[in-house]
């Protein structure tokens, strides 16, 4: 009767131990190389990429186990929500910030930035501007003796923990232009523009680069496939071509963009051609109109999901380098 009792209990435990493992936090949304669906490593090798909601602007937070990076500060008046996401993420320092362009809605977080947390090096695309914005983060760089380094085409930067990040644009060609006296600057298409690499996983980053960056990349075969998609220019119909989109053939597309913001941000025509949509409603006639849809050499179509802050808060990418996962409010889309 004992041995019965004694083989009971230990069956139980051992149902309970195999329902434990079967449950517990979000599944995998997907592979980097359209993987299995593995959950992620537990071995501390875990890569957070949190696209924070910060209105209409951009601000996305890299965590690897080594370092922490920003890309983008948000605008000035979303100060207050760039400092709550970062005090949300548990931001003690900031190894690396990366600023794609010195427009307002990608550098106005700076001051708070500068102010607040240790920073140990601020990268930007290397032309100069007239912002006042650009002109206060530069004298703060200097007053405070923080390392401050261009970023061109062929530049690959250590995010520690295995995770690197290859620098796609502004070409050194470009950079020389824009340093010459009179030359017009075009702050978007001078966008850095870069791609984050962990094992099989790979991120790009666009800024708010347009068509003609676009076409510029793929005419210099740049890798820009991806897992995944930062949207270039908060989904505008500037950018995200058809032809750009097949080269990159993502799996997610992130969208950073405010409510209702003036701009009309992410526009339907580029929703439906990153889903794969046939139709979409033309946001200024009302019309329905056909997609250009997006389709590789077999003949398939692009069929991305999508995420935008204005709708999701604030998007978390949790990746181990094989296998990733998307979440939104801590819930699983």
């Amino acid at each position: 009767m004992r041995n019965r009792i004694v083989m009971l209990i230990s069956a139980v435990m051992l149902a309970v131990t195999l329902l434990a493992g079967c449950g517990g936090g979000a599944a995998t949304t997907g592979g980097g190389a359209g993987g299995s669906g593995a959950k992620t490593a537990a071995n501390g090798s875990a890569v957070k990429i949190r696209m924070l909601d910060v209105g209409q602007g951009d601000a996305i937070l890299v965590q690897t186990s080594e370092q922490t990076v920003l890309i983008d500060t948000g605008d000035v008046d979303e100060r207050d929500k760039l400092k709550a996401e970062l005090l949300k993420a548990d931001v003690k320092k900031i190894d690396k910030v990366i600023l794609t362009h010195p427009h307002a809605d990608h550098i106005g977080g700076m001051d708070v930035v500068l102010k607040d947390y240790e920073v140990g090096a601020v990268y930007d695309n290397g032309m100069p501007s007239t912002s006042k914005l650009y002109i206060g983060y530069m004298r703060q760089l200097k007053a405070k003796k923080i390392k401050h380094e261009m970023l061109k085409a062929g530049d690959k930067l250590d995010f520690g923990s295995g995770v690197a990040f290859e620098v796609f644009y502004p070409t050194e060609a470009l950079q020389k232009r824009g340093q010459q006296k009179g030359y017009k600057h075009d702050p978007n298409n001078e966008s850095v523009v870069g791609r984050l690499v962990y094992g099989k996983f790979s991120m790009l980053f666009t800024g708010d680069a347009e068509k003609p960056v676009e076409e510029e990349m793929l005419q210099a075969n740049d890798p820009v496939k991806s897992t995944i998609l930062k949207a270039p220019h908060h989904g505008s119909s500037t950018s995200a071509t058809p032809a750009y989109l097949k080269a990159v053939w993502p799996e997610a597309v992130l969208i950073s963009c405010g409510v209702n913001n003036d701009y009309g941000h992410p526009h339907t025509d580029v929703l439906a051609r990153c889903r794969g949509e046939s139709t979409f409603v033309d946001r200024k006639t009302g019309k329905t109109k056909k997609t250009a849809l997006v389709k590789n050499e077999k003949g398939d179509v692009l069929a991305a999901k999508t995420y935008e802050t204005d709708k999701d808060g604030t998007i978390t990418v949790t990746t181990d380098g094989k296998t990733y996962q998307i979440e939104t409010g801590g819930k699983e889309k």
